[in-house]
């Protein structure tokens, strides 16, 4: 029996998975350069340096993982300009967002102090692990300029589908990663201070490589004109107006990560360990996902631009069904070998051994993480931020929070992780109901305009 996919799934499939697999793997290697740090600091006779580090990520995660919605406004912008053609609307939309991304980078040093206070303030932890993780963001911060930039360029490449770019920045940027952490950590003892300075570093050499296929893939002609209409305000409001809406997505999703994290850590040190292994695995699966989700991002607009819309949906259970895949094989290894995959972390038996405990969780929280980030991508695609707002706001708020709550004055682990996967959960009940109610308006849309 011959087997043929409808026309509409033809057309598209080649260029999803030629664009899916370098943004898988450019992806991947921020949690597995992160997984490395946590290697090295988990072989350390003194557990306070991976507690620390731990515990000290939760500003970051605020700080860079909230502000990635400098990177998925980016691609958007900039795959709805190349389906249209618009190479002036190319070039202004890395300028108008690097200018966003830099104003930002510097308020962050400038107000790097009080951001400390106030972050570990809020946070809970000994005296020795709250030290080793300020170590950790005393060194971190000072790269602040270049990750924000890096998201800039990362949403543009994307956007442009500039395969060879992504990839070689992410393997400049994560490899200097690792073979700083060997040097700084392990030959130089630097704990969780030289952690944070290999991070930051490693960041400016990927930022070096950006640029250097930034200034040889444009045309010139015409630059100051562009840099004046850089400056217009009206477009400058439209911009930041759907770069806040997919703000406030990050900022619900690390809220309630670190929100958890957190509460790890009141559960006791062996807990907050045990739970961020698990996190790392489960971070190794959303950002290896995330380069699906954004593979539909950059689809989803360069049809919108085109006028396209029959291959959006199309599109959309691609993503899903892929996504999965890879969700289920995240969650699997782990549960049918867990000794093995704990133990490469950590030499201490007793956070391996309860780490094992919750290992059942990543089955639900990842397969739900992966549809809701394919849905996700879907809308930010076809530039439906407030939809999005929406959404991640009711999941935060029902789905999280009661269960948080709960697990706070209960003291309950399991209570915790079952929070995490409600967030997920009731995020994709809702961006579900609302699909057809937007395919139908950008259907109707494109018929009006024609």
């Amino acid at each position: 029996m011959n087997f043929s996919l409808p026309v509409e799934y033809r057309s598209f499939l080649p260029r999803f998975y030629r664009l899916a697999s370098v943004s898988v793997l450019s992806n991947m290697m921020v949690p597995l350069a992160g997984l490395c740090d946590t290697a090295f600091l988990g072989h350390l006779e003194d557990i306070r340096y991976l507690a620390g580090v731990i515990l000290g990520s939760i500003l970051f995660d605020y700080l860079y993982r909230v502000l990635k919605f400098i990177r998925s406004g980016t691609n958007a912008i900039t795959a709805q300009a190349v389906g249209r053609n618009d190479k002036e609307g190319i070039l202004l939309a890395i300028f108008r967002s690097g200018l966003i991304a830099l104003t930002i980078a510097f308020v962050i040093l400038i107000l790097q102090y009080p951001i400390e206070k106030i972050g570990f303030t809020l946070l809970s932890g000994s005296p020795n692990i709250e030290a080793s993780g300020i170590d950790y963001f005393r060194a971190r911060i000072w790269g602040a300029p270049a990750v924000l930039l890096n998201f800039v360029f990362i949403g543009w490449f994307l956007g442009r589908e500039m395969k060879t770019a992504i990839l070689l920045l992410s393997i400049v940027g994560n490899f200097s990663n690792v073979g700083l952490d060997y040097l700084m950590i392990y030959h130089w003892s630097w704990g969780s201070m030289g952690a944070g300075l290999a991070t930051a570093i490693s960041q400016y050499l990927a930022l070096l490589v950006a640029l250097i296929f930034m200034v040889f893939s444009v045309q010139w002609h015409g630059f100051s004109g562009i840099i004046k209409k850089t400056l217009e305000k009206e477009e400058l409001k439209s911009i930041i107006a759907l770069k806040s809406n997919i703000l406030i997505r990050f900022l619900a999703l690390i809220s309630a990560y670190s929100i958890f994290t957190n509460l790890s850590a009141l559960l006791g040190t062996e807990i907050l360990a045990a739970n961020g292994l698990l996190l790392q695995i489960a971070l190794l699966s959303q950002f290896t996902i995330q380069g699906i989700g954004m593979t539909t991002q950059t689809l989803t607009g360069n049809f919108k631009g085109k006028g396209t819309i029959e291959q959006i949906m199309p599109l959309l259970v691609v993503s899903i069904i892929n996504s999965l895949l890879i969700a289920l094989s995240f969650a699997i290894i782990p549960f049918i070998f867990p000794e093995t995959i704990f133990n490469l972390l950590t030499d201490h038996q007793e956070i391996s051994k309860m780490a094992i405990q919750y290992t059942l969780w990543l089955l639900p929280l990842l397969c739900l993480t992966a549809t809701a980030f394919m849905l996700e991508g879907y809308f930010i695609g076809l530039k439906e931020a407030t939809t999005l707002r929406n959404g991640v706001l009711i999941a935060f708020f029902i789905g999280f929070l009661p269960l948080a709550i709960m697990s706070y004055f209960s003291l309950n682990n399991h209570l915790l992780w079952s929070a995490l996967t409600a967030y997920m959960g009731t995020l994709m009940i809702t961006l579900f109901l609302q699909l057809p109610k937007v395919q139908k308006n950008h259907v109707f849309q494109f018929q009006e305009s024609e």
